[in-house]
């Protein structure tokens, strides 16, 4: 019976170190999931010497602890880390992916609530990219989202300018080689075109760096608009911009479970919580404010109560009184208009205008208010000599009576001939 061969070591080979169990972590991790800081932060104030174990202060942060039991942070005991929690929420554009920017530009952290714990971004998205952003307290579940390994999709959909055809897209499934950068298998889909504008679907597991618009940019399209829609099998679906929910927790623990499974689960729950302040400021609390009186009941006027005081306004002779009335009211004067106006003394009336023959002068008409063409005047009329003055009339003798100066012809009478006899 022939032994089985096992391979002897290398005689200058380093010895392997010992596996470390699954329990056993570094301190700077676990006390990044308790959401104490960021791993790099927990690096700066062990340097500084403001974590403890056991009352003895921590000087590297290769430590390796089952667990936070005995660690204190600035004197106080950690508190054991809590379940992951995973949220999302609606990356408008304009917002940087990060804690803070030395330029002093706007980032999620200055629009997301106060009372959320501490989260991290689970990836990034650029500046003007908007849409679908995981947040979470789990460093762990941040990379199992992250690492490419894994397999979680992410969905995309980019409305760019510039031809392209369903056949040129379909070429990026094999995967693309862009300035000696590799990008893995991109399922691309041709949605719509308007115009000059098309509107493409792309679906990729790896997510480095500006990957959707190098790709498009290579095809010779450029992008006006990028907007992730899904990751893995959480969904934008109606989420308001800005607004952030939190996934369930039983379809976080799905995921940890099967992270390429496919669906959303329920839709998440919208964290309702004030806004905060802007970022540097802080409120100072103000002293207490007086109390105020309340103000006086306005009193309904109803139609009755308004004749009884239009009446009573009219029957009694109403008295000035000087703290209410202060204005006395006078006669009005009488605007001075330049037609009234008075030439100066001693002034020389101005010389009148020369008339071109056969023009009329022109006179002021108060009542039009111009000067208006004067008249021509009447030729005068002659007085009509008395009745006495009158040369008599000739007169034709009259007859007695109403006997007329020539007699008329007899008149004979009309007989009808129905009334003669025959």
């Amino acid at each position: 019976m022939s032994k089985a061969f096992t391979p002897k070591p290398a005689p200058n080979a380093a010895p392997k170190a010992p596996a470390r169990p699954k329990d056993e972590q570094r301190i700077a991790k676990l006390l990044a999931r308790a959401g104490v800081a960021s791993r790099r932060e927990i690096e700066r104030m062990i340097a500084e010497g403001r974590i403890a174990l056991d009352g003895v202060v921590i000087d590297t942060p290769a430590t390796i602890l089952k667990s936070l039991n005995g660690v204190t942070v600035d004197g106080a005991p950690v508190a054991a880390p809590e379940a992951a929690r995973l949220f999302l929420y609606h990356k408008p554009p304009g917002l940087l992916v990060t804690e803070r920017d030395p330029a002093g530009r706007p980032t999620i952290y200055d629009r997301l609530p106060q009372d959320l714990p501490r989260l991290v971004p689970v990836g990034r998205l650029d500046l003007n990219t908007e849409g679908l952003l995981l947040l979470t307290t789990d460093g762990e579940l941040k990379r199992q989202l992250e690492l490419p390994a894994t397999g979680v999709e992410r969905a995309y959909r980019a409305r760019a300018y510039g031809p392209i055809t369903q056949e040129q897209l379909e070429d990026l499934i094999h995967g693309v080689e862009i300035e000696d950068v590799r990008y893995g298998s991109i399922d691309a889909n041709l949605e719509r075109r308007t115009g000059a504008n098309v509107w493409i679907e792309m679906i990729l597991t790896e997510g480095k760096n500006r990957e959707v618009r190098r790709v498009l940019e290579y095809l010779g399209l450029k992008v006006s608009r990028l907007i992730r829609t899904r990751y893995g099998p959480f969904v934008l679906g109606d989420l308001p911009v800005g607004e952030i929910g939190e996934i369930k927790q039983h379809d976080v623990v799905a995921f940890r479970k099967d992270p390429t499974r496919k669906g959303g689960g329920e839709a998440p729950k919208l964290v309702e919580k004030a806004r905060p302040a802007a970022r540097g400021f802080r409120e100072i609390p103000s002293a207490p404010k007086a109390p105020q009186p309340k103000p006086a009941p306005v009193r309904r006027i109803t139609k009755a109560t308004a004749n009884r005081a239009d009446k009573a306004a009219f029957a009694e002779p109403r008295v000035p009184q000087p703290g209410r009335d202060p204005v006395v009211l006078t006669k009005a004067t009488k605007v001075k208009r330049f037609y009234d106006a008075k030439p100066k003394a001693g002034a020389e009336a101005p010389a009148p205008r020369a008339i071109a023959p056969g023009q009329r002068p022109k006179v002021f008409n108060p009542e039009l208010g111009r000067n208006v063409r004067a008249k021509p005047a009447r030729p005068e009329r002659t007085e009509r000599p008395e009745k006495a003055e009158r040369a008599p009339a000739k007169s034709t003798p009259r007859t007695a009576g109403k006997a007329r100066a020539h007699p008329s012809k007899p008149r004979t009478a009309k007989i009808h001939k129905s009334r003669t006899r025959k």
